[in-house]
């Protein structure tokens, strides 16, 4: 089973996501603020990383800057409700490989989610996902 940590602090999203990616197959965990976000990625190993931008205690864009500096691979996807151009700019280069502005249908999140999947897979194993 593939495991994924949702580092997001609206307890609503986070039951809606949450339960919909488990509903898919997918172990869940979750950080409510992004100096424990980064603290659980650097002590597990996660097969994704699903970030907020507006956090408490340390914002999506710094706690993406510190995951890339121990770990390259772990594919992260910005959700945010941060839509304008320069705010998907700045978090694709802070190291996000993806990014999806909420509100967002939640299609949408689990085929971007096998995509991110599916590209790690491939990149660093041989073998089917």
């Amino acid at each position: 089973m593939k495991k994924i940590i949702l580092i997001e602090d609206e307890t609503s999203v986070v039951s809606f996501i949450k339960k919909g990616l488990q509903e898919n197959g997918y172990e869940i965990s979750v950080a409510f603020d992004g100096k424990t976000g980064v603290q659980m990625v650097e002590s597990s190993d996660f097969d994704l990383v699903i970030l907020d931008i507006m956090l408490p205690e340390m914002n999506g864009l710094d706690v993406c800057k510190e995951i890339r500096k121990t770990n390259q691979h772990v594919p992260i996807l910005f959700l945010t409700a941060l839509g304008a151009s320069e705010n998907i700019v700045l978090g694709l280069e802070s190291g996000g490989d993806d990014y999806l502005v909420k509100p967002f249908k939640f299609i949408e999140l689990v085929a971007r989610v096998k995509s991110l999947l599916r590209r790690k897979h491939n990149g660093s194993k041989s073998g089917n996902s």
